[in-house]
């Protein structure tokens, strides 16, 4: 058995799990997300508790269970409270602006780079730094994923743009010099 798959997810007060044959919607207070249910694995609602089961012990529906699980638990939590990630910009002459939809990036590149956000996911920007937010884990952590991938930090002075939690691993550079 799964140890993830066979947690119960509580479910707060003000949220609603609808279970139809192909997809499980979550309604809370910040929204609604709807994930595809996946063959061989149910999900079952009582009072304040769902559970999520599997028919058999095949491979499949083994490695399924606890990710099923997981996804339906994000689900909850995001219309609830919700998902961010923090970015910090690092480097002489780096600049984060936001106007409307459209986050402008100067990275020391010889042109400005502009990222349109997507729908469902709001940024915010204060001085060098970019905190992505929404309801959908995923989402927000690929859109963070993204604008970092436009100038990932370097290892001899740190420039670039990097999570907040991350810790880069500096080199000294060349071996005369330290």
């Amino acid at each position: 058995m799964s140890r993830i798959g066979k947690q119960p997810i509580l479910i707060p007060s003000g949220v609603t799990i609808t279970v139809d044959d192909d997809f499980v919607e979550v309604k809370g207070p910040k929204g609604t997300l709807k994930q595809f249910t996946m063959p061989g694995i149910k999900i079952k609602v009582d009072n304040n508790i769902a559970t999520v089961t599997r028919d058999s012990d095949e491979k499949e529906h083994r490695s399924k269970h606890g990710l099923f699980r997981t996804l339906v638990n994000n689900m909850v939590i995001g219309v609830t409270d919700g998902f961010t990630k923090k970015l910090e910009v690092n480097g002489v002459g780096f600049r984060v602006s936001l106007s409307g939809t459209t986050l402008k990036m100067s990275l020391g590149f010889s042109h400005e780079i502009n990222y349109e956000i997507p729908q469902g996911v709001q940024a915010k920007v204060e001085k060098n730094s970019i905190e992505i937010s929404g309801i959908d884990k995923q989402l927000v952590g690929q859109v963070a994923a993204d604008i970092r991938s436009f100038k990932k930090p370097e290892p001899y002075k740190g420039k670039g743009i990097k999570y907040a939690d991350e810790r880069i691993l500096r080199k000294s550079g060349k071996s005369g010099k330290e």
